[in-house]
């Protein structure tokens, strides 16, 4: 007696459904989600926790009061335009753009009273240029 053997077929997985699935989910992934680069810095500023103060021969210090006068190395001005900051900054260094150059600025001081400062000693070619801190007091 002669059995016929059963023929055994070979198993073929059809691979394009999940292909179709997996790309329609990178899709939506890739449509839903937020590609936004914000232009925002994140800075964490430095705190002045008692470094000492070098004693220089020379320098230009400038200071800002709240009212926004200014006065430098000692010397009030007596207006608060450009002309007037610059015109001091330029007798006070006598062209030497390697001075130290301090600004110290009151803590109610506007922020463009600052910012005028530091704009002149850029025009002027200054490089080392410093913002006076003051160290917090601990209670102890």
């Amino acid at each position: 007696m002669k059995f016929k053997r059963s023929q055994v077929e070979d198993i073929h997985i059809n691979l394009t459904p999940m292909i179709d699935c997996l790309l329609f989910i990178l899709v939506f992934l890739l449509l839903s989600t937020s590609f936004n680069q914000f232009s925002r810095m994140n800075l964490t500023l430095p705190e002045a926790q008692g470094v000492p103060p070098k004693a220089y021969d020379q320098k230009v210090e400038v200071v800002v009061d709240a009212s926004g006068h200014y006065s430098v190395n000692g010397q009030a001005l007596s207006s608060k335009e450009v002309a007037d900051l610059n015109t001091a900054i330029k007798q006070i260094s006598n062209d030497r753009r390697d001075l130290m150059f301090i600004i110290a600025a009151d803590a109610k001081a506007s922020h463009q009273d600052v910012i005028r400062v530091m704009d002149v000693a850029g025009q002027l070619g200054f490089v080392n240029i410093n913002i006076s801190t003051k160290v917090p007091t601990r209670g102890y």
